[in-house]
Protein backbone atom coordinates (compact mmCIF):
# COMPACT_ATOMS: atom_id res chain seq x y z
CA UNK A 1 0.00 0.00 0.00
CA UNK A 2 0.88 3.73 -0.93
CA UNK A 3 0.26 6.83 0.99
CA UNK A 4 -3.10 7.89 -0.69
CA UNK A 5 -4.86 4.38 -0.13
CA UNK A 6 -3.81 4.34 3.83
CA UNK A 7 -5.10 7.58 3.95
CA UNK A 8 -8.59 6.55 2.22
CA UNK A 9 -8.10 3.34 4.56
CA UNK A 10 -7.62 5.16 7.68
CA UNK A 11 -10.46 7.29 7.05
CA UNK A 12 -12.69 4.25 6.88
CA UNK A 13 -11.31 2.75 10.06
CA UNK A 14 -11.80 6.13 12.39
CA UNK A 15 -14.71 7.72 10.76
CA UNK A 16 -16.34 6.04 7.69
CA UNK A 17 -18.21 9.65 7.01
CA UNK A 18 -19.76 11.92 9.25
CA UNK A 19 -22.14 9.46 10.63
CA UNK A 20 -22.71 9.22 14.44
CA UNK A 21 -22.19 13.22 15.01
CA UNK A 22 -25.82 13.41 15.09
CA UNK A 23 -26.07 12.65 18.81
CA UNK A 24 -23.51 15.38 19.48
CA UNK A 25 -25.31 17.71 17.80
CA UNK A 26 -28.34 16.87 19.85
CA UNK A 27 -26.43 17.00 22.95
CA UNK A 28 -24.92 20.13 22.79
CA UNK A 29 -26.33 21.86 19.66
CA UNK A 30 -24.05 23.61 16.99
CA UNK A 31 -21.54 25.89 18.50
CA UNK A 32 -20.77 22.95 21.06
CA UNK A 33 -20.48 20.23 18.47
CA UNK A 34 -18.06 22.29 16.64
CA UNK A 35 -16.22 23.18 19.94
CA UNK A 36 -15.87 19.37 20.99
CA UNK A 37 -14.78 18.87 17.25
CA UNK A 38 -12.21 20.58 17.25
CA UNK A 39 -11.39 20.18 20.42
CA UNK A 40 -10.98 16.06 21.17
CA UNK A 41 -8.41 15.91 17.84
CA UNK A 42 -6.28 17.97 19.96
CA UNK A 43 -6.25 15.87 23.21
CA UNK A 44 -6.97 12.25 21.50
CA UNK A 45 -6.18 12.01 17.89
CA UNK A 46 -3.04 14.16 17.03
CA UNK A 47 -1.23 12.64 20.40
CA UNK A 48 -2.15 9.15 18.60
CA UNK A 49 -1.41 9.94 15.71
CA UNK A 50 1.76 10.97 16.77
CA UNK A 51 2.31 7.64 18.35
CA UNK A 52 1.43 5.77 16.16
CA UNK A 53 3.84 7.59 13.50
CA UNK A 54 7.04 6.81 15.27
CA UNK A 55 5.79 2.85 16.79
CA UNK A 56 5.02 2.30 12.98
CA UNK A 57 7.86 3.62 11.25
CA UNK A 58 10.59 2.64 13.92
CA UNK A 59 8.85 -1.21 14.31
CA UNK A 60 7.10 -1.74 10.58
CA UNK A 61 6.36 -5.26 11.58
CA UNK A 62 2.83 -7.37 10.74
CA UNK A 63 0.73 -7.18 13.95
CA UNK A 64 0.94 -3.57 14.72
CA UNK A 65 0.19 -2.61 17.96
CA UNK A 66 0.52 -6.25 19.31
CA UNK A 67 3.90 -6.24 18.35
CA UNK A 68 5.03 -2.53 19.59
CA UNK A 69 3.27 -3.38 23.40
CA UNK A 70 4.75 -6.72 23.19
CA UNK A 71 8.16 -5.74 23.08
CA UNK A 72 7.78 -2.66 25.47
CA UNK A 73 5.79 -4.82 27.89
CA UNK A 74 6.20 -8.39 27.36
CA UNK A 75 4.25 -10.86 26.54
CA UNK A 76 1.29 -10.50 29.05
CA UNK A 77 0.63 -6.81 27.74
CA UNK A 78 1.24 -8.30 23.81
CA UNK A 79 -1.48 -10.66 24.68
CA UNK A 80 -3.69 -7.88 26.16
CA UNK A 81 -3.61 -5.69 23.94
CA UNK A 82 -4.78 -8.19 21.06
CA UNK A 83 -7.46 -9.54 23.35
CA UNK A 84 -8.64 -5.80 24.40
CA UNK A 85 -8.82 -5.23 20.52
CA UNK A 86 -10.56 -8.57 19.32
CA UNK A 87 -13.47 -7.99 22.46
CA UNK A 88 -13.85 -4.59 20.83
CA UNK A 89 -14.40 -5.69 17.67
CA UNK A 90 -17.39 -7.86 18.63
CA UNK A 91 -19.46 -4.80 19.34
CA UNK A 92 -17.46 -2.79 16.64
CA UNK A 93 -17.95 -5.63 13.44
CA UNK A 94 -21.57 -6.29 14.51
CA UNK A 95 -22.46 -2.67 13.77
CA UNK A 96 -21.64 -1.82 10.20
CA UNK A 97 -23.84 -4.69 8.85
CA UNK A 98 -26.92 -3.30 10.96
CA UNK A 99 -26.15 0.32 9.35
CA UNK A 100 -26.20 -0.91 5.96
CA UNK A 101 -29.33 -2.78 6.43
CA UNK A 102 -30.71 0.13 7.87
CA UNK A 103 -29.30 2.69 5.21
CA UNK A 104 -30.80 0.38 2.57
CA UNK A 105 -33.99 0.61 4.94
CA UNK A 106 -33.91 4.45 4.41
CA UNK A 107 -35.64 4.24 0.69
CA UNK A 108 -36.12 0.60 0.43
CA UNK A 109 -38.08 -0.55 3.59
CA UNK A 110 -39.62 -4.09 1.85
CA UNK A 111 -36.18 -4.87 0.42
CA UNK A 112 -35.27 -5.58 4.14
CA UNK A 113 -38.49 -7.02 6.01
CA UNK A 114 -38.04 -9.76 7.68
CA UNK A 115 -35.03 -12.48 6.67
CA UNK A 116 -34.16 -10.51 3.91
CA UNK A 117 -32.54 -8.06 6.16
CA UNK A 118 -30.25 -10.54 7.35
CA UNK A 119 -29.32 -12.04 4.70
CA UNK A 120 -28.63 -8.94 3.18
CA UNK A 121 -26.06 -8.69 6.27
CA UNK A 122 -24.50 -11.57 5.86
CA UNK A 123 -23.90 -10.70 2.08
CA UNK A 124 -21.70 -7.58 2.66
CA UNK A 125 -20.02 -9.68 5.24
CA UNK A 126 -19.13 -12.10 2.39
CA UNK A 127 -18.30 -9.90 0.10
CA UNK A 128 -15.92 -7.75 2.06
CA UNK A 129 -14.34 -11.07 3.51
CA UNK A 130 -13.53 -11.90 -0.39
CA UNK A 131 -12.40 -8.23 -1.02
CA UNK A 132 -10.17 -8.58 1.44
CA UNK A 133 -8.94 -12.30 0.14
CA UNK A 134 -7.67 -10.20 -2.64
CA UNK A 135 -4.77 -8.19 -0.84
CA UNK A 136 -4.11 -5.08 1.34
CA UNK A 137 -4.01 -3.06 -2.24
CA UNK A 138 -7.10 -3.62 -3.38
CA UNK A 139 -8.55 -2.76 -0.51
CA UNK A 140 -6.66 0.18 -0.18
CA UNK A 141 -7.54 0.75 -3.67
CA UNK A 142 -11.14 0.03 -3.22
CA UNK A 143 -11.08 2.75 -0.44
CA UNK A 144 -10.10 5.54 -2.53
CA UNK A 145 -12.83 4.89 -4.40
CA UNK A 146 -15.46 4.50 -1.46
CA UNK A 147 -14.12 7.72 -0.21
CA UNK A 148 -14.83 9.97 -3.00
CA UNK A 149 -18.76 8.02 -3.70
CA UNK A 150 -19.19 8.98 0.06
CA UNK A 151 -17.43 12.14 0.55
CA UNK A 152 -18.88 13.85 -2.28
CA UNK A 153 -22.92 14.01 -1.36
CA UNK A 154 -21.89 15.80 1.95
CA UNK A 155 -19.40 17.98 -0.28
CA UNK A 156 -22.69 18.61 -2.49
CA UNK A 157 -25.15 19.40 1.41
CA UNK A 158 -22.28 22.15 2.68
CA UNK A 159 -21.80 24.02 -0.33
CA UNK A 160 -25.73 23.69 -1.11
CA UNK A 161 -26.03 25.03 3.07
CA UNK A 162 -23.31 27.61 2.88
CA UNK A 163 -25.17 29.08 -0.27
CA UNK A 164 -28.77 29.08 0.59
CA UNK A 165 -28.43 29.11 4.13
CA UNK A 166 -30.78 30.59 6.45
CA UNK A 167 -32.27 31.75 9.57
CA UNK A 168 -28.81 31.81 10.94
CA UNK A 169 -29.78 33.92 13.39
CA UNK A 170 -32.37 31.20 15.29
CA UNK A 171 -29.49 28.28 14.97
CA UNK A 172 -27.20 30.07 16.53
CA UNK A 173 -29.65 31.22 19.53
CA UNK A 174 -31.05 27.44 19.86
CA UNK A 175 -26.54 26.30 19.58
CA UNK A 176 -26.22 28.74 22.26
CA UNK A 177 -28.78 28.01 24.67
CA UNK A 178 -28.48 24.30 24.12
CA UNK A 179 -24.64 25.02 25.10
CA UNK A 180 -25.85 26.69 28.53
CA UNK A 181 -27.09 23.52 29.39
CA UNK A 182 -24.81 21.53 27.24
CA UNK A 183 -24.06 17.82 28.22
CA UNK A 184 -20.12 18.36 27.13
CA UNK A 185 -18.71 15.01 28.26
CA UNK A 186 -21.73 12.97 27.15
CA UNK A 187 -20.76 15.15 23.50
CA UNK A 188 -16.85 14.33 24.36
CA UNK A 189 -17.71 10.54 24.67
CA UNK A 190 -19.43 10.33 21.53
CA UNK A 191 -16.43 12.31 19.46
CA UNK A 192 -14.35 10.16 21.44
CA UNK A 193 -15.55 7.02 19.26
CA UNK A 194 -15.49 8.86 16.46
CA UNK A 195 -12.01 9.57 16.27
CA UNK A 196 -10.82 5.75 17.14
CA UNK A 197 -8.58 4.29 15.04
CA UNK A 198 -5.52 5.54 14.19
CA UNK A 199 -3.54 2.49 15.18
CA UNK A 200 -5.49 -0.41 13.29
CA UNK A 201 -4.01 0.52 10.21
CA UNK A 202 -0.25 -0.72 11.99
CA UNK A 203 -0.75 -4.26 11.83
CA UNK A 204 -0.42 -4.25 8.17
CA UNK A 205 3.20 -2.68 8.32
CA UNK A 206 4.56 -5.86 6.63
CA UNK A 207 2.34 -4.87 3.21
CA UNK A 208 3.25 -1.28 3.52
CA UNK A 209 5.88 0.53 0.52
CA UNK A 210 8.83 2.43 2.57
CA UNK A 211 7.10 2.17 5.89
CA UNK A 212 9.08 4.38 7.34
CA UNK A 213 8.24 7.42 5.26
CA UNK A 214 4.62 6.23 4.48
CA UNK A 215 2.87 6.05 7.54
CA UNK A 216 3.63 9.42 9.29
CA UNK A 217 2.27 10.80 5.50
CA UNK A 218 -0.79 8.58 5.92
CA UNK A 219 -1.41 9.84 9.07
CA UNK A 220 -0.89 13.51 8.68
CA UNK A 221 -3.07 13.47 5.69
CA UNK A 222 -5.96 11.05 7.55
CA UNK A 223 -6.41 13.41 10.67
CA UNK A 224 -6.76 16.39 7.94
CA UNK A 225 -9.54 14.66 6.23
CA UNK A 226 -11.03 12.89 9.25
CA UNK A 227 -11.28 16.43 10.99
CA UNK A 228 -12.34 18.47 7.88
CA UNK A 229 -15.19 15.64 7.14
CA UNK A 230 -16.80 16.19 10.55
CA UNK A 231 -16.24 19.96 10.65
CA UNK A 232 -17.16 21.21 7.53
CA UNK A 233 -20.87 19.59 7.00
CA UNK A 234 -21.99 20.16 10.73
CA UNK A 235 -20.38 24.07 10.37
CA UNK A 236 -22.72 24.52 6.80
CA UNK A 237 -25.73 23.12 8.27
CA UNK A 238 -25.64 25.28 11.06
CA UNK A 239 -26.43 28.40 8.69
CA UNK A 240 -29.78 26.62 8.12
CA UNK A 241 -31.63 26.96 11.21
CA UNK A 242 -32.29 23.39 11.58
CA UNK A 243 -33.68 22.55 15.13
CA UNK A 244 -30.73 20.40 17.04
CA UNK A 245 -33.20 18.62 18.64
CA UNK A 246 -34.54 16.91 15.70
CA UNK A 247 -31.37 15.53 14.99
CA UNK A 248 -31.30 11.44 15.69
CA UNK A 249 -29.22 8.94 14.52
CA UNK A 250 -29.27 8.76 10.58
CA UNK A 251 -30.15 12.08 10.61
CA UNK A 252 -28.26 13.11 7.67
CA UNK A 253 -30.75 11.76 5.47
CA UNK A 254 -33.54 13.59 6.70
CA UNK A 255 -31.05 17.02 7.23
CA UNK A 256 -30.02 16.41 3.32
CA UNK A 257 -33.73 16.31 2.30
CA UNK A 258 -34.42 19.57 4.13
CA UNK A 259 -30.94 21.06 2.67
CA UNK A 260 -31.47 19.47 -1.15
CA UNK A 261 -34.27 18.12 -1.44
CA UNK A 262 -35.10 13.72 -2.27
CA UNK A 263 -32.02 13.34 -4.40
CA UNK A 264 -29.59 14.27 -1.93
CA UNK A 265 -31.36 12.71 0.55
CA UNK A 266 -31.07 9.73 -1.47
CA UNK A 267 -27.26 10.25 -2.10
CA UNK A 268 -26.58 10.62 1.41
CA UNK A 269 -28.34 7.22 2.36
CA UNK A 270 -26.29 5.49 -0.79
CA UNK A 271 -23.24 6.78 0.90
CA UNK A 272 -24.06 5.61 4.45
CA UNK A 273 -24.20 2.16 3.07
CA UNK A 274 -20.57 2.68 1.62
CA UNK A 275 -19.32 3.67 4.22
CA UNK A 276 -20.84 0.81 6.26
CA UNK A 277 -18.96 -1.21 3.61
CA UNK A 278 -15.79 0.62 3.77
CA UNK A 279 -15.60 0.52 7.24
CA UNK A 280 -16.03 -3.39 7.35
CA UNK A 281 -13.44 -4.09 4.84
CA UNK A 282 -11.01 -1.67 6.02
CA UNK A 283 -11.69 -2.99 9.56
CA UNK A 284 -11.14 -6.49 8.51
CA UNK A 285 -8.03 -5.80 6.47
CA UNK A 286 -6.56 -4.66 10.11
CA UNK A 287 -8.34 -7.05 12.59
CA UNK A 288 -7.72 -10.21 10.81
CA UNK A 289 -3.53 -9.29 10.52
CA UNK A 290 -3.77 -10.36 14.64
CA UNK A 291 -4.49 -13.73 14.40
CA UNK A 292 -1.22 -14.23 11.88
CA UNK A 293 0.90 -13.28 14.42
CA UNK A 294 -0.65 -15.02 17.48
CA UNK A 295 -0.64 -18.17 16.23
CA UNK A 296 2.89 -17.22 14.98
CA UNK A 297 3.85 -16.95 18.45
CA UNK A 298 1.53 -20.08 19.54
CA UNK A 299 -1.07 -18.71 21.35
CA UNK A 300 -3.59 -19.55 18.50
CA UNK A 301 -3.05 -23.04 15.74
CA UNK A 302 -0.40 -22.01 13.06
CA UNK A 303 -3.51 -22.79 10.83
CA UNK A 304 -4.57 -19.30 11.60
CA UNK A 305 -0.90 -18.12 9.76
CA UNK A 306 -1.73 -19.86 6.13
CA UNK A 307 -1.44 -17.30 3.14
CA UNK A 308 -3.02 -16.95 0.05
CA UNK A 309 -0.35 -18.23 -2.87
CA UNK A 310 -1.14 -14.84 -4.82
CA UNK A 311 -2.10 -11.97 -2.55
CA UNK A 312 -0.39 -13.12 0.69
CA UNK A 313 -3.53 -12.53 2.46
CA UNK A 314 -3.80 -14.36 5.35
CA UNK A 315 -7.00 -16.04 4.27
CA UNK A 316 -8.06 -18.78 7.32
CA UNK A 317 -8.22 -15.98 9.61
CA UNK A 318 -10.04 -13.60 7.11
CA UNK A 319 -12.94 -16.45 6.89
CA UNK A 320 -12.60 -17.26 10.47
CA UNK A 321 -13.45 -13.69 11.80
CA UNK A 322 -15.51 -13.43 9.18
CA UNK A 323 -17.56 -16.22 10.28
CA UNK A 324 -17.31 -14.96 14.01
CA UNK A 325 -18.58 -11.59 12.98
CA UNK A 326 -21.30 -12.87 10.99
CA UNK A 327 -22.35 -15.08 13.91
CA UNK A 328 -21.97 -11.88 16.48
CA UNK A 329 -24.44 -9.97 13.46
CA UNK A 330 -27.85 -10.95 14.08
CA UNK A 331 -27.77 -10.41 17.85
CA UNK A 332 -27.84 -6.75 16.92
CA UNK A 333 -25.61 -5.32 19.22
CA UNK A 334 -26.31 -1.62 19.39
CA UNK A 335 -23.58 0.70 19.58
CA UNK A 336 -22.56 0.59 23.30
CA UNK A 337 -20.20 3.94 23.36
CA UNK A 338 -19.00 3.05 26.80
CA UNK A 339 -17.56 -0.67 26.02
CA UNK A 340 -15.77 0.70 22.73
CA UNK A 341 -14.16 3.38 24.70
CA UNK A 342 -13.29 1.30 27.91
CA UNK A 343 -11.95 -1.71 25.41
CA UNK A 344 -10.39 0.42 22.71
CA UNK A 345 -9.41 3.33 25.10
CA UNK A 346 -7.12 0.41 27.33
CA UNK A 347 -5.51 -0.82 24.08
CA UNK A 348 -4.61 2.40 23.74
CA UNK A 349 -3.32 3.25 26.53
CA UNK A 350 -1.16 0.25 26.52
CA UNK A 351 0.15 1.31 22.99
CA UNK A 352 1.58 5.10 24.99
CA UNK A 353 2.91 3.22 27.58
CA UNK A 354 4.71 1.04 24.61
CA UNK A 355 6.21 4.19 23.43
CA UNK A 356 7.59 5.66 26.80
CA UNK A 357 8.83 2.11 27.65
CA UNK A 358 10.95 1.83 24.39
CA UNK A 359 11.89 5.11 24.63
CA UNK A 360 13.95 3.65 27.95
CA UNK A 361 14.41 -0.04 26.93
CA UNK A 362 15.56 0.60 23.27
CA UNK A 363 17.14 4.08 23.26
CA UNK A 364 19.28 3.20 20.06
CA UNK A 365 16.36 2.12 17.85
CA UNK A 366 16.44 3.89 14.77
CA UNK A 367 13.36 6.12 15.07
CA UNK A 368 12.61 8.02 11.37
CA UNK A 369 9.67 10.04 13.64
CA UNK A 370 9.76 10.59 16.77
CA UNK A 371 7.53 12.31 19.38
CA UNK A 372 9.54 15.68 19.92
CA UNK A 373 10.08 16.48 23.47
CA UNK A 374 12.42 13.03 24.47
CA UNK A 375 11.62 10.33 26.88
CA UNK A 376 9.72 13.04 29.00
CA UNK A 377 7.91 13.97 25.71
CA UNK A 378 7.23 10.55 25.43
CA UNK A 379 5.62 9.94 28.53
CA UNK A 380 3.41 12.94 28.89
CA UNK A 381 1.75 12.43 24.93
CA UNK A 382 0.02 9.86 26.83
CA UNK A 383 -1.42 12.23 29.51
CA UNK A 384 -4.54 14.05 27.24
CA UNK A 385 -6.01 10.67 26.21
CA UNK A 386 -5.65 8.94 29.88
CA UNK A 387 -7.34 12.07 31.40
CA UNK A 388 -10.37 11.98 28.40
CA UNK A 389 -10.54 8.48 29.01
CA UNK A 390 -10.53 8.40 33.23
CA UNK A 391 -13.40 11.53 33.05
CA UNK A 392 -15.53 9.41 30.63
CA UNK A 393 -15.27 6.87 32.39
CA UNK A 394 -16.80 8.63 35.65
CA UNK A 395 -18.99 10.46 34.19
CA UNK A 396 -20.61 7.54 32.46
CA UNK A 397 -20.08 5.05 35.29
CA UNK A 398 -24.20 4.56 35.62
CA UNK A 399 -24.67 3.34 31.46
CA UNK A 400 -26.63 -0.06 32.16
CA UNK A 401 -26.47 -2.97 29.57
CA UNK A 402 -29.96 -4.46 30.69
CA UNK A 403 -29.52 -4.68 34.54
CA UNK A 404 -25.35 -5.03 34.27
CA UNK A 405 -23.45 -1.91 34.61
CA UNK A 406 -21.12 -1.44 31.84
CA UNK A 407 -18.23 -1.15 33.43
CA UNK A 408 -18.71 -4.07 35.44
CA UNK A 409 -19.00 -5.80 31.62
CA UNK A 410 -15.91 -4.39 30.56
CA UNK A 411 -14.15 -5.71 33.94
CA UNK A 412 -15.40 -8.94 33.41
CA UNK A 413 -13.89 -8.61 29.51
CA UNK A 414 -10.67 -7.45 30.47
CA UNK A 415 -10.89 -10.34 33.76
CA UNK A 416 -10.97 -13.42 30.68
CA UNK A 417 -8.27 -11.77 28.92
CA UNK A 418 -5.82 -12.03 31.94
CA UNK A 419 -7.48 -15.79 32.53
CA UNK A 420 -6.72 -16.82 28.87
CA UNK A 421 -3.32 -15.45 28.65
CA UNK A 422 -2.41 -18.07 31.04
CA UNK A 423 -4.55 -21.02 29.93
CA UNK A 424 -3.06 -20.42 26.63
CA UNK A 425 0.32 -20.26 27.88
CA UNK A 426 -0.26 -23.85 29.43
CA UNK A 427 -1.55 -25.25 26.64
CA UNK A 428 1.40 -23.93 24.68
CA UNK A 429 3.88 -25.34 27.20
CA UNK A 430 2.18 -28.89 27.09
CA UNK A 431 2.73 -28.77 23.12
CA UNK A 432 6.23 -28.22 23.56
CA UNK A 433 6.59 -30.83 26.03
CA UNK A 434 5.03 -33.21 23.69
CA UNK A 435 6.75 -32.42 20.56
CA UNK A 436 10.17 -32.56 22.76
CA UNK A 437 8.84 -36.22 24.05
CA UNK A 438 7.96 -37.29 20.51
CA UNK A 439 10.70 -36.42 18.69
CA UNK A 440 13.26 -38.86 20.26
CA UNK A 441 10.71 -41.50 20.09
CA UNK A 442 10.33 -40.84 16.43
CA UNK A 443 13.99 -41.14 15.84
CA UNK A 444 14.28 -44.16 17.62
CA UNK A 445 11.60 -45.69 15.51
CA UNK A 446 12.88 -44.57 12.29
CA UNK A 447 16.68 -46.32 13.18
CA UNK A 448 14.82 -49.64 14.18
CA UNK A 449 13.03 -49.84 10.31
CA UNK A 450 15.67 -48.34 8.33
CA UNK A 451 13.53 -49.67 5.15
CA UNK A 452 10.97 -47.24 5.87
CA UNK A 453 13.44 -44.48 5.04
CA UNK A 454 14.00 -46.04 1.47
Amino acid sequence: MTVVPMIAATYFMVAGGPYGLEDIVQKTGYAATLLILLVTPLLWSIPTAMMVSELATSIPEEGGFYIWVRRGLGPFMGYQETWLTMAGSVFEMALYPNLFVAYIGRFAPSLVAGHRGLAIGFAMIAVCAAWNIFGSRAVGDGSVALNIALLVPFAVLAFVAIMHGHGAAVGSAAAANLLRHADLLGGILIAMWNYMGWDNLSTIAGEVESPQKTYTRAMLGAVVLVVAGYLVPVAAVAQMGIDPNKWTTGGWVDVGRIVGGDYLALAIAIAGILGAVGSFGALMMSFTRLPVVMAEDGFLPKIFAKRHGRSGTPWVAVIACALFWGACYPLGFERSLILDVLLTGLSILLEFWALAALRIREPKLVRPYRVPGGTVGAFLIGVPPLALIITALVRNSEESVGRTNELVIGAAVVAAGIALYFLTRLLKSRRQTAVEVQGPATALAEEARPELLD
